[in-house]
Parts: C-alpha cells; sequence; structure tokens
C-alpha cells in the first residue's frame, strides 16, 4: 500500500506543475502565404479537452500521451503571414490570447539560445538569478517582437535523473558496470528515468521567465548530450549499447520529441528529414531563409560523430535549400582549435582521462578529424553557391565567440552562444582555450579557420552568461551578443 501511496503523491506533484505551465509553441514550416505552427499543452486529465481558437475558428486537440493523470494535447494549425495582418496572427487557449509575429516577408528579429541548466544543483538556484538572460529575452521581445526562437542544444541537463534507480547510478559512474545483464529489469529503469524526466521537464518549462516567451514565439530545437546524459555518444560502446544505456536514451529521446518538437515517436513532424527516424535532423524554409539542424547525437559514438541517416539528411538539407541565408545550427562548434596536442598530452596523463570524453565530442578531435573535414567541404559547398551564403550557430562550450572559414566567395561565419544559464567556466579556463585558439587552424587547405574576439572584445572567448541575437535588416544580416554584463556591438555577416 506505501507504494501506491507514493504513487499518488507523486503523480499529484506531477499535476501541479502540469497546471501551471504554458502552451508550447513550435514552427513547422510555411505553406503559401501562411505559417504552419503546432502548440502543445499538458494538463491534468478533463473528460473535457480545450480548443485552441484563431480568427478562422477552432481548432481540436490530438491526443499524444497519457500518464500519470496527464494528457498531452498537440493543436496544429495555420496564421497569415505579412506586416500588413498582424492583428490576425494570435491563437486563444484557455481564455488567453498569445500573439505571434507572423511578418516573415520583410526584416526579421531571432534569438539562439543555449546550455539552459547546469549538470549539478540545477534545481537549487534561485529562478530570478538563473533565468536573469531569459527575463532579458523576453523584455526584448515585448519592445521588438521576435520572429523565432532557435534552441542550439542543452536544453535540460537531464544528467541528474541517473539517481532515478540504482541500475542508472551504477550505469553513470565514471567505470560503473554498463549493466549488462540487467535487461530483466529495464522496464523498471524506464518506469523511473520517465517520472523523473518529466517532472524535471514540467518544473523548467514552467518557470515564468522561460513560459512566457516559449508560449508565444515559435521555437526549433536540435538536442545535445546533456538533453540525454553527460557526453551522450562519446561514452564507451558496451554502455550506450547496453540494456541501461537504451533506456536512457529511448526515455530522453521521448521527453526530447515532446517537450522540444511537439512530437512523438512514429509521427514526427514534417521538418524532420529521415523518414525511419534514425536521425532528427531538420530543415525549415522562409522567406529568404533556409534553417536547417544536424542530429549530432542520435548515431553518434566515439568514432564518428553522424552515421549514414545523418550524412544522408544534411545532404538533403542542402543541396536543394533556396538561396539567401542558410543558418545552420551546429550543436557542438564546427570550428574551433586544434586539438590534437591536448588528446596527446592526455593519453599520458592518466588524472586527465576523465576529460577524454569532453574531446572526443568535439569536431576537432583528432578522431574525427576526416569526418570534420567532410562536414566543413559541406558547409562550403552551401556556402559558395551563387546567391546563397551560410553562418553556422552553436553553443556546447559555456563561453561565448566567433570564428571563420576563408571562402572564395567571402567567409564562412560561425557565432557561438554558450549558455543562457549555464555559468561560465574561470575566466583563466577562457584565457588558456583562447591561448591554444590564436594558433589557428587550417584542416582544410587553402580554408583556414580563424578564432576570433566578439565585436568590441579582446579575448578570443567571453566567459560570461549569454544568448545570441540576429536580424535581417533590409536583405542584410546583423548579429551580436547579449552578455550578462550588457549588449556587443553589431557584427555584419
Amino acid at each position: 500500500m506505501t507504494g501506491r501511496v507514493t504513487d499518488m503523491a507523486d503523480n499529484a506533484e506531477l499535476q501541479r506543475l502540469a497546471g501551471r505551465l504554458k502552451p508550447l509553441l513550435f514552427l513547422r514550416g510555411m505553406e503559401g502565404d501562411r505559417v504552419r505552427l503546432a502548440v502543445l499543452l499538458i494538463r491534468p486529465f478533463t473528460p473535457e479537452l480545450p480548443n485552441l481558437v484563431t480568427r478562422n475558428g477552432a481548432v481540436e486537440p490530438e491526443l499524444l500521451l497519457s500518464r500519470y493523470g496527464l494528457l498531452a494535447l498537440r493543436y496544429t494549425f495555420a496564421l497569415p503571414t505579412g506586416a500588413e495582418v498582424q492583428k490576425a496572427a494570435w491563437y486563444e487557449l484557455e481564455g488567453t490570447r498569445y500573439v505571434v509575429n507572423t511578418a516573415y516577408d520583410g526584416d526579421l528579429a531571432l534569438a539562439f539560445v543555449s546550455c539552459n541548466g547546469q549538470e549539478e544543483g540545477d534545481r537549487e538556484r534561485p529562478e530570478e538569478s538563473r533565468n536573469t538572460l531569459w527575463a532579458r529575452l523576453g523584455a526584448a521581445h515585448a519592445r521588438e517582437p521576435l520572429h523565432l526562437l532557435l534552441h542550439g542544444g542543452d536544453q535540460i541537463y537531464a544528467d541528474e535523473i541517473l539517481e532515478a534507480h540504482p541500475l542508472t547510478r551504477e550505469w553513470g559512474r565514471d567505470r560503473g558496470d554498463p549493466g549488462s545483464n540487467s535487461g530483466a529489469e529495464v522496464p523498471e529503469v524506464v518506469a523511473a528515468l520517465r517520472r523523473v524526466l518529466l517532472q524535471r521537464y514540467l518544473e523548467l518549462y514552467g518557470q515564468p521567465a522561460i513560459a512566457d516567451i516559449l508560449c508565444r514565439v515559435p521555437s526549433l530545437a536540435m538536442w545535445d548530450d546533456h538533453d540525454i546524459c553527460d557526453g551522450w555518444g562519446s561514452l564507451p560502446d558496451k554502455k550506450l549499447d547496453s540494456p541501461v544505456g537504451n533506456a536512457v536514451f529511448a526515455v530522453a529521446r521521448e521527453q526530447f520529441l515532446l517537450f522540444q518538437m511537439g512530437a512523438v515517436e512514429g509521427a514526427l513532424p514534417e521538418t524532420c528529414l529521415d523518414p525511419s527516424g534514425t536521425s532528427l535532423t531538420w530543415r525549415v524554409d522562409m522567406p529568404g531563409l533556409t534553417l536547417v539542424a544536424p542530429d549530432l547525437r542520435s548515431e553518434r559514438r566515439r568514432d564518428r560523430v553522424m552515421g549514414p541517416a545523418g550524412w544522408r539528411t544534411l545532404a538533403t538539407a542542402l543541396a536543394d535549400a533556396e538561396d539567401g541565408r542558410i543558418l545552420l545550427l551546429s550543436s557542438v562548434p564546427a570550428l574551433g582549435p586544434r586539438l590534437s596536442l591536448i588528446e596527446a598530452v592526455m593519453r599520458i596523463t592518466p588524472i586527465a582521462e576523465k576529460y577524454e570524453d569532453d574531446l572526443r565530442d568535439q569536431w576537432q578531435s583528432r578522431t574525427h578529424r576526416e569526418e570534420w573535414c567532410k562536414f566543413l567541404r559541406t558547409l562550403l559547398a552551401a556556402h559558395e553557391r551563387d546567391d546563397t551564403r551560410l553562418t553556422v550557430l552553436s553553443g556546447e562550450i559555456h563561453l561565448a565567440t566567433r570564428s571563420t572559414l576563408a571562402s572564395d566567395t567571402g567567409d564562412l561565419h560561425q557565432l557561438v552562444a554558450s549558455g543562457i544559464t549555464h555559468p561560465p567556466p574561470p575566466k583563466a579556463y577562457a584565457a588558456t582555450l583562447g591561448a591554444l585558439a590564436s594558433f589557428g587552424s587550417a584542416p582544410l587547405k587553402q580554408h583556414p579557420i580563424k578564432l576570433l574576439p566578439l565585436p568590441g572584445k579582446s579575448t578570443i572567448y567571453t566567459a560570461e552568461r549569454n544568448y545570441l541575437r540576429l536580424a535581417r535588416r533590409h536583405g542584410a544580416w546583423e548579429a551580436w551578443w547579449e552578455l550578462e554584463s550588457g549588449p556587443t556591438e553589431k557584427l555584419v555577416i
């Protein structure tokens, strides 16, 4: 009886958290002069499901999930685009009207965020100080409504969910048993992980500074390792492929699809390009803008970043991208300092072995060098097409920086913004990394990489919490970083 009472109490807490969660708004793409959107609403069970309302009438919900006395409902609808119809670009749900900026055919205002958490103790941080930059982003949206919010990875730090079960605790230890003989207990592990991660998402996305913008600005997201667990894909294969490892990945994917894509397994958004679902790579076309996010985690192993499905879908995404700007989200920076010397030292320094997985996460790891060169050539091929320019947006490193890849048609820019809530590393770390970056790199001859300070800054890496703003004005693109100390100067890209 004790277990049943505990479950009921746990369910009551999940239902309380769901009750304060606002709708989550997702971009699905364009359809003529209309934009396709989806809204996710999670509420305690009710026999009468609420309809969503637009100017064109009521939209009935689709039930995605029913669990723990909660319902996950999705509404799919379209709104008109263009500045002249802005009064019609809204949706109403549960008595609240949410205005959406759908003037996509002229000037654009976008934001890019990453690393929304920290590895340990994130739940104990006071919300006001934790979400300082989220509040600033919300204030910026109130002044000049954003068209789109891009999430570049580590939207949630799921690492602590490994405490949910004894087998996951053991699996998560550096040299822990990968759980190869635990197949019989996997349903129990899945149940424990599923409940804890759902609660974490509800807690995080219910925080007002975050919730207030996610219900009004359409989102597009790609995951990275902390959306699963630290170092996922760069851990030993025997861990990843064990029954416990499979459970960790399956539950993280299920919750990522629900909360960050508004989708469920077997019915992925039309923006995803791989029919098999092996890779979650997506593309969205807007007037004069193509948005692409390769999935750098689903097929990752210690000796590769993407598998066959990932490479195939990336080629498809870039091959027929329309003229204009391509913004490509690379959750791990595509342009960075050489790491081979550091890796060589670590091979002979046992005390540094625990950092090996972090280095293998990077494109610049010597383990991935051939694949990295292939990735850079793929980006250059799109960037050098007539009437097309490609810009890479990235996060992951908990620092802000920028870099360029030399090209015959003008530099290819990479803009790194990380993280919106993750505390920055010590300034000494940033200085050391900057010294390494000053040597430059040229994995592709004739196309050297330069790592550069943010506009108005003197050091290559800026150790402050941050997010990125991008704007298209009269057809020209510019970007700037919102640092905790204030905005940088603007950079023409």
